[in-house]
């Protein structure tokens, strides 16, 4: 007779382990979960198929955000950290995982998965670890189930590979992305939209050859954007707020006849928040402290100069003292004239 442990054994293996997911799962999980944004004040959920809404217990708060056409995500800097694609959160009181399994056996593609109900009852319904969907536990904790963000956001529901776990309520599981502030800061990371930036240039699009071009952007022009992330549920209560604040700009002429300002192309900001300096009249002769001088002419074409500024992320959360995230850059691009003049009135 098989011991115990052997029946356990056989219970986990890889087919069954996604199966017992998919059955604690569907039919909502079946897709890609969509936190709940709040943009402006207003809570949305959203589905991916047919109208079908699929939470989250995760709340992004927008309003600090950046917006408009041109706005986008952050490209991080660190090629070996990404937000976490997926992650772990309270999602099932002992009678929703109960209700949702009975209504699943009722599906009609459960018919053919008689070995994945057989191993759900048994993890959860028979003692293996959980008996009887933990009711005796009622009202002190919650299953702890998986979530994403939208798969345009870096989302990948099935990089979580655990079946939900019970969490006493207030106790922060020990699993890998587990909601905790941290956590809450690095998908707050993702959700940052950094405003597109048009960098004020002078001679503005229509330059001439070996004529100083000056690049600059005005304090008022970008500030510090923000998302803040909250959990409130299964007796969590906690949030982290992620900051992306401008350091640095730098210039890519879109040519190789072509000098930066400085040689290295970063302009770094100034002690009033801005970078660059504003074109004075008269300073044309002068090298700038960040722009560029074309060598060459477009010809029929243009070039296309390319702004990226780096942003600095730091966050802060509930009952911890936050720190930094991998800094990340956002760039625009502008079509530059060249026209070849030899001689230049000044």
């Amino acid at each position: 007779m098989p011991t115990v442990e052997t029946a356990r054994a056989a219970v986990w293996r890889a087919s069954a382990l996604a199966a017992i997911t998919c059955l604690a799962l569907a039919p909502a999980d079946a897709f890609a979960t969509r936190p709940g944004d709040k943009d402006e004040g207003k809570v949305e959920q959203s589905g991916d198929r047919s109208g079908e809404e699929i939470e989250s217990v995760v709340r992004f708060d927008l309003s600090r955000n950046g917006t408009g056409k041109s706005s986008g995500p952050l490209t991080v800097s660190s090629s070996n950290w990404t937000p976490p694609p997926c992650w772990y959160e309270p999602k099932y009181t002992p009678d929703q995982l109960k209700a949702d399994h009975q209504k699943t056996k009722n599906l009609p593609h459960a018919s053919g998965l008689g070995e994945a109900v057989a191993a759900f009852e048994e993890h959860y319904v028979k003692g293996h670890p959980y008996k009887n969907y933990n009711m005796d536990k009622k009202g002190k904790g919650m299953f702890w189930d998986r979530a994403a963000l939208p798969y345009e956001e870096g989302g990948d529901i099935f990089a979580c590979k655990k079946p939900p776990f019970w969490v006493d309520n207030g106790e922060p599981p020990k699993v890998e992305n587990a909601v905790t502030p941290e956590v809450l800061a690095e998908l707050a990371y993702a959700k940052i939209k950094i405003p597109g930036t048009k960098v004020t240039l002078a001679p503005e699009n229509v330059t001439k050859v070996n004529l100083h071009t000056w690049a600059w952007l005005d304090k008022a022009e970008f500030k510090p954007v923000s998302v803040t992330a909250s959990l409130n549920a299964g007796g969590q209560n906690i949030e982290a707020t992620t900051t992306a604040e401008p350091r640095s700009l730098r210039i890519e002429p879109g040519t190789k006849d072509a000098q930066s300002h400085p040689a290295s192309g970063e302009c770094a900001i100034n002690k009033d928040g801005s970078i660059g300096s504003p074109y004075v009249r008269g300073n044309a002769e002068k090298i700038p402290p960040c722009g560029v001088t074309y060598l060459r002419s477009s010809g029929d074409g243009t070039y296309e100069l390319k702004a990226t500024i780096t942003w600095k992320v730091t966050w802060k959360g509930t009952g911890v003292p936050g720190g930094t995230l991998p800094a990340g850059t956002f760039g625009t691009t502008q079509n530059i004239t060249v026209e070849e003049i030899q001689s230049i009135n000044r």
